[in-house]
């Protein structure tokens, strides 16, 4: 599911941009005609459930609470709005479910021993149902700025800064170490990753969630974090199909339009995609976005069968489960009601409907389509044979149970804290570095001032990011004191800056998405006025450096969590050297026909 958050608001056009980026058996582990015998059982189960349990099978929702049967009042208060159960057990119940989602905002991640303890107690609830089936549980930890558990689970960095770093090494270690912190805590499918190559720098809900501009490097990284994921035993999920990487609207709060040609969707978008389905991923997820050239009917790809049944299923070979994005997104609920929209989303082709914004109108929806013929069983069985097979791969029909007492020996582990610093460290780019000004050193300039952005943790880390990167930088033996300035610091905000900026002997500022008209750029000016050295530090996208011509030390971070902000602390410091190599091209700010800072960009020490 994408992030909420916005982007940078800069509109080249997108031809620049693209002319820029030049208790089953084993057998089951590959869905397919070769393993008839475990589809046999599988379609006995199939056959002996009622139809409530059918539909049921389909739906993924999220549930309020950090416990299953004893959820904070406040929890309780939302479980009756929503869903008229008190409890998430209860609604697992009700509707049958196939699967559950976690989310923070729902509470469902307080902790790694509350996870593993809400995940038995999910499962134990669906397993007291006819059948015991176990559910699929799910969540959406994509590393970087999307991540639903926090610390003391391992943070990798995002997929931008992965393809910065550029190695397939780095992202299938990720998907193993991430995956094995999941398992333990008890969900077994991650929407991740990100297969969306991201062209278009005004793309206000990928950006850097993508690994980058070029298709091909996606397609390397994509793969390489499949197998990582899916050796653990998770289920890797390909987003958002057929490709949502560019495009100025976020698909939260509106429908967006991709306007490639069919040629261009075949070399840009589908690379990545055929790479997940040839590395064996599991599951796909589909994108509310409207691509005329694939589908001209005026249907988000969500819903429509050219798309996830002629290309996806019968061109690309993907057997696997579909998912769809959150069905709760405007993308997909502009054209059709919510009863409506999950229906047609499985005449399409669809296997899983994601978090349903009435799940109660959505189940009955799909109920009802049966009932009046528009829907069949056998369409149903369909999807519910291959969520079953993929379950069955997962070992959930044989022991769907997280070990609650060795989930200190997994999660957040030394081991694996420290691979995911290495893992940074390869990562941070070197923009611009006029006079050789970096690194800086603490004979020299022992003073520092951290100021900037401090945008809300995006994962549970400890922020704020100022305060990270002056303990990283007072712990490499400067004596750095944080200023927050904000994304869009006040005239007297500044002026406070200014004044902190002339005790010190160097600044280093965090920029958050700098627009033309962004207040971020009159701090900085005001900043370099004062003819302190400034050191600028991009938290998120690095399209910020063409907006800050005057900086002469420009780092790329990527992402404001703190193992991102660490390992831009140990560049400036010189501790390491800055290896990481621009994943995509940053344009001139005053020409977005130019390219300022070419794709594979990147200076070192």
């Amino acid at each position: 599911m994408p992030d909420t958050s916005t982007g940078n608001t800069a509109k080249p056009s997108r031809r620049t941009v693209l002319a820029a980026t030049a208790g089953v058996t084993a057998a089951l582990a590959v869905p397919g005609p070769a393993h008839a015998h475990g589809d046999r059982r599988l379609r006995r189960l199939i056959s002996r459930m009622t139809l409530e349990e059918k539909v049921g099978q389909l739906f993924v929702s999220r549930a309020y609470g950090h416990s299953a049967t004893a959820p904070d009042q406040a929890d309780i208060d939302a479980n009756l709005r929503e869903f008229g159960v008190r409890t998430p057990a209860e609604l697992v119940a009700r509707y049958r479910l196939g699967g559950v989602i976690y989310f923070a905002w729902a509470h469902n991640t307080r902790d790694p021993h509350q996870i593993a303890a809400l995940s038995n107690g999910l499962q134990r609830a669906s397993l007291g149902l006819p059948h015991r089936l176990p559910l699929l549980i799910s969540t959406d930890q994509e590393h970087g700025i999307v991540a639903r558990i926090g610390r003391p689970a391992t943070l990798f960095p995002g997929a931008m800064a992965i393809g910065a770093g550029g190695s397939r090494t780095d992202a299938r270690a990720l998907g193993r170490i991430a995956g094995s912190e999941l398992r333990a805590m008890g969900v077994r499918q991650d929407y991740t990753p990100v297969a969306d190559v991201n062209v278009n720098p005004a793309n206000p809900v990928i950006g850097v969630r993508s690994f980058g501009a070029d298709p091909d490097a996606v397609a390397r990284l994509v793969a390489a974090e499949t197998a990582g994921y899916q050796r653990s035993g998770v289920a890797a999920t390909a987003k958002h199909f057929p490709g949502h990487g560019d495009t100025e609207t976020d698909s939260h709060y509106g429908f967006p339009v991709i306007r490639h040609t069919r040629a261009q969707w075949e070399a840009l978008d589908a690379p990545p995609f055929r790479a997940a389905i040839e590395a064996g991923i599991d599951s796909i997820m589909t994108a509310h976005i409207l691509v005329p050239a694939l589908d001209d009917s005026g249907d988000p790809a969500t819903l429509s069968r050219p798309i996830l049944t002629g290309i996806l299923r019968e061109q690309l070979g993907f057997d696997g489960v579909v998912v769809t994005d959150a069905l709760d997104m405007a993308g997909v609920r502009q054209k059709y009601g919510d009863d409506r929209v999950p229906v047609l989303a499985l005449k399409a082709g669809v296997d899983q409907l994601l978090n349903a914004p009435r799940l109660d109108l959505a189940w009955n929806a799909v109920l009802k389509a049966v009932q009046d013929g528009e829907l069949t069983e056998e369409r149903l069985e369909e999807s519910i044979l291959r969520v079953l097979r993929l379950k069955a791969k997962l070992g959930l029909l044989d022991d769907p149970w997280t070990d609650e007492d060795a989930v200190d020996r997994v999660v957040g582990t030394a081991a694996h804290l420290a691979t995911a610093d290495r893992i940074a460290g390869r990562t941070t780019t070197l923009l611009v570095n006029e006079g050789g000004l970096l690194p800086l050193a603490p004979d020299d300039t022992p003073r520092l001032l951290v100021v900037g952005a401090d945008p809300a943790s995006p994962s549970g880390t400890t922020g704020p990011p100022t305060t990270v990167l002056a303990r990283a930088l007072t712990e490499l033996g400067f004596t750095a004191t944080a200023l927050s300035t904000g994304t869009a610091p006040s005239a007297a905000v500044i002026e406070r800056a200014v004044a902190a900026a002339g005790e010190a002997d160097a600044v280093v500022v965090a920029t958050y998405n700098v627009t033309a008209t962004s207040s971020q750029r009159t701090l900085v000016e005001r900043l370099l006025a004062t003819g302190r050295p400034v050191v600028a530090v991009a938290v998120r996208n690095p399209y910020d450096a063409a907006r800050l011509p005057g900086v002469r030390a420009y780092l790329a971070a990527y992402s404001w969590t703190d193992v991102e902000v660490r390992a831009a602390a140990r560049v400036i410091a010189g501790q390491v050297e800055p290896r990481g190599k621009l994943p995509v091209p940053v344009q001139r700010a005053d020409d977005p026909t130019r390219v300022l800072y070419p794709l594979g960009h990147g200076l070192t020490y």
